[in-house]
C-alpha cells in the first residue's frame, strides 16, 4: 500500500521561501511519476509540479516556473517542493500524489498525501 506524507508546511511572508517534503512508502517509486498539487478555498485543486523518479524529468505550471523546484531523494524515497519568492497567492493546502505510469503530467494521480497547509501573508 503506497503512503505519501507531505510536511514542511506553515506561515510565512511574501517574499520568503519554504521547502515540503513527501515521504513515500509502500511502492517501487523509480516508476512512478511524483506530483505536486494545491488547492485555496473556493477553488479547484491545481497542478504545481511533477517529476519522474527515474530519470529526473520535471515539469512546472506557468505560475510557480522560475520560483519553485521539484527533485527527489532516491536513498531516502522523499520528493521536496522547494518554494521561493512565495506570494500571497500561493497559499493553499498542498499535496503530494505518485501516478504509476502512464503520460499524463497533470492528471490521473492514484495515490494522495493528506495535505500541508502553506500560508504566504502578504
Amino acid at each position: 500500500q503506497v503512503q505519501l506524507v507531505e510536511s514542511g508546511g506553515g506561515l510565512v511572508q511574501a517574499g520568503g521561501s519554504l521547502r515540503l517534503s513527501c515521504a513515500a512508502s509502500g511502492g517501487t517509486f523509480s516508476r512512478y511519476r511524483m506530483g505536486w498539487f494545491r488547492q485555496a478555498p473556493g477553488k479547484e485543486r491545481e497542478f504545481v509540479a511533477a517529476v519522474i523518479w527515474d530519470d529526473g524529468r520535471t515539469l512546472y505550471s506557468d505560475s510557480v516556473k522560475g520560483r519553485f523546484d521539484v527533485s527527489r531523494d532516491n536513498a531516502k524515497n522523499t520528493v521536496y517542493l522547494q518554494m521561493n519568492t512565495l506570494k500571497p497567492e500561493d497559499t493553499a493546502v498542498y499535496y503530494c500524489a505518485a501516478r504509476l505510469g502512464g503520460n499524463s503530467w497533470t492528471r490521473g494521480y492514484d495515490y494522495w498525501g493528506q495535505g500541508t497547509q502553506v500560508t504566504v501573508s502578504s
